[in-house]
């Protein structure tokens, strides 16, 4: 049985310039701006983006924390209404697409693209 105590997920990307990944992740991939909080020095410390209800945290590189511009990886499957459009709002963006859309076994539409960092995503919509 599911532990009942927890609520939701906040995904944690992990970004050497927080500020222009906050910029990237709305302007290209179209996601919902959240706050940025600067420290003292006026330096991005945080900052959010959304997809839907889910909240994705930025987080700085350093300190263990290493952008997939070093490491590699898959940073996320976003759901969106209609994956040849937003593909389309993608490329002419400017994104690098690493996958072109297809149409998937297990019943969604897909594509990938990598953001300004190297972040590997993905975005799907159902297949009717």
């Amino acid at each position: 049985m599911p532990d009942s105590t927890v609520g939701s997920t906040i995904a944690l990307l992990v970004y050497d310039d927080l500020a222009a990944a906050h910029e990237y992740l709305v302007r290209v991939f179209g996601l919902a701006a959240g706050p940025i909080q600067h420290d003292d020095e006026g330096h991005v410390v945080h900052a959010e983006v959304r997809a839907g209800d889910q909240v994705i945290w930025l987080h700085p590189a350093g300190d263990g924390y290493r952008s997939p511009r070093e490491l590699g990886a898959t940073t996320a499957m976003i759901v969106v209404t209609d994956a040849d459009a937003h593909h389309e709002r993608v490329v002419a963006a400017g994104a690098e697409v690493t996958e072109a859309p297809v149409d998937q076994d297990y019943g969604v539409r897909e594509y990938g693209a990598r953001d300004l960092e190297g972040h590997r995503w993905y975005f799907h919509s159902p297949l009717a």
